[in-house]
Formats: structure tokens, C-alpha cells, sequence
């Protein structure tokens, strides 16, 4: 069974193929409205289920319109719609909607959710976001820079902010695709041990951007998080502002990356995001065609 469940267990190849297809589907669609369907019908026939255990707005439109664009049809479930975790294992759960759809995206919050979903599902399972990793975020991202800036392999991609979920799939990403990668941020928040090696860290962050081509942060708080928890991440994260100052220490064709939603002007200020090193709008749209690839990478098709 062909998973999409983290970069790190995805081989260098097919991530590459990955990556270069989606290129190529987007290539293929240009200019064309966004409910024409792609010249070839890939996943026509077929039925993907895309579950939601968490919000969504980006995961959520971009895997629908994806599989209709390549002609499959979606079911979108939500937890609260589901017994999933609620009476019924995940095990069953999985086993059940293996007999219904071809494909399953999972958005959920425990990785041990995910990896039950895919022990036990008899079709791919495809990790849309767990509280611990996003690879499918992190494969726009790589298809965003090269997109704009050719090769990421030997550039200097730097993370300002928390060690969060996003950032432990840029540090598997790190490995897998061959860029440098720095964190930096204040020390209670560092990335969770087991991705030691995989990148180094700087404290100071203009040291940290110095020369590098691409700046990436994300959002201080959750949207879980409790009023207390908010607060005291905005007081650790302050100094981690990527603003007009700290892009200038980056080379200057840098380009500056956000996964979304943002918090303006707090992780980020508006003049960033809206300025001449900003990707962000482009590293939406291809969430959408990085996860086409996926999901045709899945299937085989």
C-alpha cells in the first residue's frame, strides 16, 4: 500500500517525482478556470474521502478541487460527523471506509490517529496535518521555491518561530531534498529531539537569516490554545519577528514563506507578506497541485 505519511518515510525519488509532476499538472492547466478539469482524468472514477478532525481552509479546498479537477468525486467528513475515536476504533473505522473510497486524507491531531488509520486501511491514507508533522505543506513549499528560485538542494533555507509541526516536516525535508536548514527561536520552544542532526540552531536571529534564500515562519499560537499559553508565546517569540530589518539580512533574491493562516504583524509584519520576497499566495495555490501529485503518486495513476 503506497502511504503519504511524512517526507522522512518517503524516498528521495519519489518525492522527486512528486515534486516535478505537480510542476508539470500546473504547467498543463494554466490560465484555464478553476472548475475545468485537467486534460487527462487520473483519478476519474475513483472516490476520496477527506477527513477533518481539525478546521481547515486551504487542506480542505485544495484536496477537493484537486480531486475534481483530475475527475474523482469527494466525501468530506468532519469528526463530529464520524465515530471516529468515539465508540469506534480507528482500526474498524478505517477498515469500514476502505470498502466505500479509494483514497483517505486524514487532517487529524494525534499521530498515533494516522498511523492506525494506515495500519489498517486496505487504500492509501494520505497525512493531511497531525500535531506533529505537515509534509504535505512542506512539498508545496519545495515545489514554491523552485518554482521561483530553481534547485532548493545546497541553499540556506532559514525557520523563524516555534519548533512546531510545519517545521519538523521542513527538517525531514532538509534531509530528503539536501538545503541547510536553521532554526531559530528561544529555547522552549526548540523542535522535539528526535529531529537532532537534521538542522542547527542560531539564537540570534538576524545571525540566523544572514545570506539566506529563503525565510520561513508560521503562527505563534494555535488555534487550540488556551488565552495563558498565547500570551506567553507572544513574550518568547517577540524578538523572532520576521520584519522588514530581518529580511535584509537575507540575500538579496530571498524569498519569505508563510504557511497560513497568519497572525499580521505578529510572527510577520503585513509589509513582509505583502513585499517583494513574499511567495505566501503563490505557496497556497500550490497546495493544490503538490497534493494532486500525491494523491496520483498514491494510487498509481
Amino acid at each position: 500500500m503506497t502511504h503519504f505519511l511524512d517526507i522522512h518515510t518517503t524516498s528521495q525519488a519519489d518525492l522527486r517525482h512528486i515534486i516535478d509532476n505537480a510542476q508539470a499538472m500546473k504547467t498543463a492547466r494554466a490560465g484555464r478556470p478553476k472548475g475545468t478539469q485537467d486534460d487527462d482524468q487520473p483519478l476519474a472514477g475513483h472516490m476520496v474521502a477527506l477527513i477533518f478532525e481539525k478546521p481547515s481552509t486551504r487542506t480542505r479546498v485544495s484536496f477537493d478541487v484537486g480531486v475534481r479537477q483530475m475527475g474523482g468525486q469527494t466525501m468530506v467528513l468532519s469528526g463530529s460527523d464520524m465515530q471516529l475515536g468515539h465508540g469506534e476504533t480507528i482500526a474498524d473505522t478505517a477498515r469500514v471506509l476502505s470498502r466505500y473510497v479509494d483514497l483517505i486524507m486524514i487532517r487529524t491531531f494525534e499521530e498515533a490517529t494516522l498511523l492506525e488509520m494506515a495500519e489498517y486501511a486496505s487504500v492509501p491514507v494520505i497525512n493531511g496535518l497531525t500535531n506533529r508533522t505537515h509534509p504535505c505543506q512542506i512539498m508545496a513549499d519545495v515545489m514554491t521555491f523552485e518554482e521561483h528560485r530553481g534547485p532548493i538542494k545546497g541553499k540556506k533555507v532559514v525557520w523563524s518561530g516555534d519548533g512546531n509541526n510545519v517545521f519538523a516536516s521542513f527538517a525531514h525535508a532538509a534531509k530528503q531534498f539536501e538545503f541547510d536548514l536553521t532554526f531559530t527561536g528561544p529555547e522552549p520552544l526548540d523542535p522535539e529531539g528526535a529531529l537532532d542532526g537534521l538542522y542547527t540552531i542560531e539564537r540570534d536571529p538576524h545571525s540566523a537569516v544572514k545570506d539566506a534564500d529563503l525565510v520561513v515562519t508560521d503562527t505563534w499560537v494555535s488555534m487550540h490554545d488556551p488565552q495563558s499559553a498565547r500570551e506567553r508565546r507572544h513574550n518568547q517569540l517577540r524578538g523572532y519577528q520576521v520584519n522588514a530589518d530581518l529580511m535584509a539580512q537575507a540575500k538579496p533574491d530571498s524569498v519569505f514563506m508563510h504557511c497560513l493562516p497568519a497572525h499580521r504583524d505578529d510572527e510577520a509584519t503585513s509589509e513582509v507578506m505583502d513585499g517583494p520576497h513574499s511567495v505566501i499566495f503563490d505557496e497556497a495555490e500550490n497546495r493544490m497541485h503538490a497534493q494532486k501529485a500525491i494523491m496520483r503518486w498514491c494510487l498509481g495513476v
